[in-house]
């Protein structure tokens, strides 16, 4: 109770009443104060000690002293200013909800198998894209704050560019971005989505995955690194340059580089060009007239002039650019070669033939070996290729027709000097049995030995001249069971088709070529292994394991900035046109 002149001070400042003097508020708290002092409450000198009776005590007034007066000046009688605390700003609720809203559209999406359905996936990859999609920060892959991201527009960039590496760019439908500028969170979903969609068959299609190469030929077996679905989106969507992320996957061989350039130099040259077959005749010059000539006009996409038949100047110019093309005499001079020339396969077909071989370059490796042996079945030839340029090539022999060398990578390990011939069961079956049958001196002949174990017959040639495999062979395991080779008949690389061998390659000048495969300074060189001749079966592994590649190309590069031509041996290339629904 000491604080009263306080209190009463705060009351009459603060209080809804009015104003009373100071004195007289005082008092009355005072008067307050002695009422409340009741005679039938016990007070400190009412408490008796202990063991002595209780009595009364005197009632003592003690007079309270008269309050100060107070002095109150203006000042006083302000109130103290409110005290503010800061609060933390609210989070932007209407971000967060779009961003849930667009989750919860894109799950629902990736939940409906009508719309997986629609992204022409296989069930692998549908389900890479939906993991990523879940593990995703974002709900979007390609869009952010309502519009598409600089990956989105790169990637679109590419995805419309996809004929240039002889991929067909309506296998990639886009979204329409021009809608998407009001579209609903289910719309958003639904394009980003279908880009995603998009961009994985591109990888896919890039590193070979169009056609299962065992379906054209079961001696066809690359193994193709088809990317994993939600690994390619993690690479492109957040690369900074998309565009080409998402162009990396296609080959970045030299001879791929080599037929991507002539293909976008037969577009540009002949962006319109009409096949057409122009009859046998004569040889015409300017001024001739000829019922072949309008034929030849359309071949070059020239108005016909008042004359049709007229072979004049303007013509003859075209016909001579054609002719240094073709790499014929540039005279202008219509010639039987010419009209040979001219009648040769069309636009569409020189195309189609591009794109089937850049086709085949998508099932090599994707990095083929600083060192590496390319051995082209078409060409019959061998290079052993390091740093990119060919320091040994030699001819080969393939397989025949009927038993046609396979198509597929491996490495080579060891090689065998002196090698005995154990006959595979197809040559078995094919030839030495029939054999065996009509002449019991067959094997005798021959040089083989018959071993029987138990109810099997195996027959095999020991090491020497006559032997099948020559002085040596080079191993890279494999399923097909081939490999490279010597041979005894060497007069077969002489000929200009050299499709002989029962599915191995056959090497011209092996011992070359095993001295090229040790590397430079290695203990083996060529005079070594041979001195290991008629010694008995030795085995020699190389220093470190070298990429083989049997390939198929019917177009490849010459190394002088053209392009050859080989004959389709096997008829792949023409499988793989039909695959691809190109030209024939």
């Amino acid at each position: 109770m000491r604080d009263w002149r306080k209190t009463a001070l705060w009351l009459g400042l603060f209080g809804s009443v009015s104003l009373l003097p100071l004195t007289a508020i005082a008092q009355t708290l005072d008067n307050d104060l002695a009422l409340s002092q009741s005679p039938a409450e016990p007070s400190f000198n009412d408490v008796a000690m202990p063991g002595a009776p209780m009595q009364k005590a005197a009632t003592e007034t003690i007079p309270l002293p008269e309050p100060a007066p107070v002095t109150l000046d203006k000042a006083d009688l302000k109130p103290e200013p409110a005290i503010s605390i800061p609060l933390p700003e609210a989070a932007p609720v209407t971000a967060l909800m779009q961003q849930d809203v667009l989750r919860i559209a894109m799950q629902n999406l990736l939940a409906s198998d009508a719309a997986m359905r629609d992204l022409r996936l296989n069930r692998k990859e549908r389900e890479s894209l939906t993991a990523f999609y879940a593990q995703a920060e974002r709900p979007l892959a390609w869009a952010q704050d309502g519009a598409f991201t600089p990956a989105a527009m790169g990637v679109v960039a590419r995805l419309k560019a996809a004929d240039e590496d002889g991929l067909d760019s309506t296998s990639y439908p886009l979204p329409d971005l021009k809608l998407l500028k009001s579209a609903s969170p289910a719309q958003w979903a639904e394009a980003d989505l279908k880009l995603s969609a998009s961009v994985i068959r591109y990888a896919r299609d890039a590193r070979g995955g169009r056609i299962d190469p065992s379906s054209l030929s079961k001696l066809a077996t690359p193994k193709l690194a088809i990317p994993e679905a939600a690994e390619v989106l993690r690479k492109v969507a957040f690369a900074k340059d998309a565009n080409a992320a998402l162009s990396s996957y296609n080959p970045s061989h030299a001879g791929y580089r080599a037929l991507r350039e002539r293909l976008a130099d037969l577009r540009a040259s002949h962006p319109s060009q009409p096949s057409v077959r122009v009859p046998k005749g004569p040889a015409l010059r300017v001024g001739m007239k000829d019922p072949r000539v309008p034929l030849i006009r359309a071949r070059f996409n020239l108005k016909d002039d008042s004359d049709q038949n007229v072979y004049d100047e303007r013509l003859a110019s075209a016909v001579a650019a054609f002719q240094k093309e073709k790499g014929l005499p540039t005279n202008g001079v219509l010639t039987q070669q010419t009209v040979a020339a001219l009648s040769g396969p069309s636009l569409a077909q020189r195309e189609a033939e591009l794109i089937a071989n850049m086709e085949r370059w998508r099932w090599l490796p994707e990095d083929l070996g600083e060192r590496h042996i390319l051995v082209n079945v078409p060409e019959f030839r061998l290079q052993l290729m390091e740093d990119g340029k060919a320091t040994h090539e030699a001819r080969v022999i393939v397989g025949k027709e009927q038993s046609q060398t396979p198509i597929f990578s491996e490495e080579m390990k060891y090689l065998v000097v002196n090698p005995s011939w154990t006959i595979p069961p197809s040559i078995m079956k094919k030839e030495i049995l029939p054999a065996l049958a009509s002449d019991p001196d067959y094997a005798a002949r021959k040089g083989y030995r018959i071993i029987r174990r138990g109810n099997t017959i195996s027959v095999q040639q020991p090491p020497g001249e006559r032997n099948a495999l020559g002085f040596v062979k080079f191993m890279f395991p494999n399923q097909h069971a081939v490999y490279l080779h010597d041979t005894p008949n060497r007069n077969l690389f002489s000929a200009s088709k050299r499709a002989f061998s029962h599915g191995c390659v056959r090497v011209d000048k092996p011992f070359e070529l095993a001295e090229a495969v040790m590397g430079e300074g290695a203990k083996w060189d060529e005079k070594k292994l041979k001195s290991l001749i008629g010694k008995g079966e030795r085995t020699v592994f190389l220093p470190k394991p070298l990429p083989v590649h049997l390939a198929y190309f019917t177009v490849a590069a010459d190394g002088k900035g053209g392009l050859k031509s080989f004959p389709d041996l096997y008829g792949l290339d023409q499988k793989v046109r039909i695959a691809l629904g190109l030209a024939r």
